[in-house]
């Protein structure tokens, strides 16, 4: 028995009571008919269930109208003695293995991709970064500090970069230092903040974030406003960067802090090797590169976005008619600055994988100067 119960991974006691029921016969010979399991002994009675079922039915042609397990309990304890009740969940139990319930279960669907809104993120051709700003962090005694974080999707590459100046510039010279040591993605997402996306006072305004990421033919994202669940990852490493990096340490100024968080993204860097070795491969920094701000455009840079009642987006300043029939839902807004066209692609979380056109529009955006400062950025 011993030698069997190992070979079938079961306790000795299932065998004995196997072999006990079997009666001195082989197993595929003795007949377990009667060894059937019975009706549970504390199983409600056929005609309490029908009781409750007929109930169930005059309820539902009743003037109120409430036909449920509640309604059913309380009807019953008007025309019944007390104790000869059953409780409203055994009543529910009745109504559910009879099919006598109305409400549709929920039905739970697996969740899409990784960042199933950009098909070559999502099949784990390209690798995306994501950036944000944790703001305002009091140093006892110090400073106001803002902490400009990244992380990649696939890989989980983190970086942080605390500084006392939350520019549009120090946010460029952050973002340089992290693509030439790491090597570029295939694409940048930022939140809908003036210093990733421009100004917002004019129409077609392009930062100068906007114009690193499509000098080095990165394609930027920025993330639809009020949006749960596109910005996941970043905001998870906020939180995680916050307990471990900055309320466990008592810093005393900038450079302290600067410490404790290179420290931090080490330790965090080395336990996620594994995985960052894994993640979609990063093209190399190109040598000798230099970032002219007042260059012409060239690339794509994507907006998703959720339509208005009218099926309309609002983008670069601009509003543009997508498709009345496709309103209120998300829309990825390709900007194609080399062609001069948007392409509007349609999108649902249920169906991540088609992303049917819904229409191309022209966009002819002229080539004025840059307004911000004309610095052209070189290798360092």
């Amino acid at each position: 028995m011993r030698d069997v119960a190992r070979a079938f991974g079961v306790s000795v006691s299932t065998v004995s009571l196997w072999c006990g029921r079997a009666q001195g016969q082989r197993l595929d010979r003795a007949d377990f008919e009667g060894d059937k399991p019975g009706l549970a002994t504390n199983r409600l009675i056929a005609s309490a269930e029908l009781r409750i079922l007929d109930m169930r039915t005059l309820l539902k042609a009743s003037v109120l109208g409430e036909y449920g397990a509640a309604a059913i309990h309380r009807a019953l304890s008007e025309s019944s003695p007390k104790g000869l009740v059953p409780s409203k969940p055994t009543i529910h139990r009745v109504l559910v293995r009879n099919g006598a319930v109305d409400a549709a279960r929920r039905q739970r669907r697996p969740p899409p991709p990784k960042g199933w809104y950009l098909p070559e993120v999502a099949q784990g051709r390209a690798e995306l970064d994501t950036f944000d700003f944790i703001e305002d962090l009091k140093i006892a005694g110090g400073p106001i500090v803002d902490v400009l974080t990244a992380t990649s999707l696939h890989g989980g590459l983190a970086d942080a970069w605390p500084m006392l100046e939350r520019t549009a510039q120090n946010t460029l010279l952050a973002v340089l230092q992290r693509w030439r040591q790491d090597g570029l993605p295939g694409y940048a997402q930022f939140d809908n903040a003036t210093i990733f996306q421009g100004s917002h006072r004019a129409s077609d305004s392009v930062g100068r974030v906007i114009r690193l990421c499509l000098a080095l033919g990165i394609t930027p994202v920025f993330a639809p406003p009020r949006e749960p669940g596109f910005q996941n990852a970043i905001e998870g490493f906020n939180a995680l960067w916050q307990a471990k990096a900055w309320r466990r340490n008592h810093v005393v100024d900038i450079e302290h802090l600067q410490q404790v968080s290179k420290a931090y993204i080490t330790a965090y860097r080395n336990k996620l090797a594994c995985r960052i070795e894994a993640a979609p491969s990063r093209a190399c920094f190109p040598k000798k590169f230099k970032l002219d701000l007042q260059a012409p455009l060239q690339g794509k840079a994507i907006y998703i976005r959720r339509t208005t009642d009218a099926g309309q987006v609002t983008l670069l300043g601009r509003t543009f008619a997508v498709d009345s029939k496709w309103a209120r839902r998300l829309v990825r807004c390709e900007v194609d600055f080399s062609s001069h066209c948007i392409n509007f692609y349609a999108l649902r979380r249920r169906d991540p994988v088609n992303h049917p056109l819904l229409k191309t529009i022209e966009y002819h955006r002229a080539h004025s100067k840059f307004r911000g400062d004309p610095q052209v950025f070189d290798e360092r």
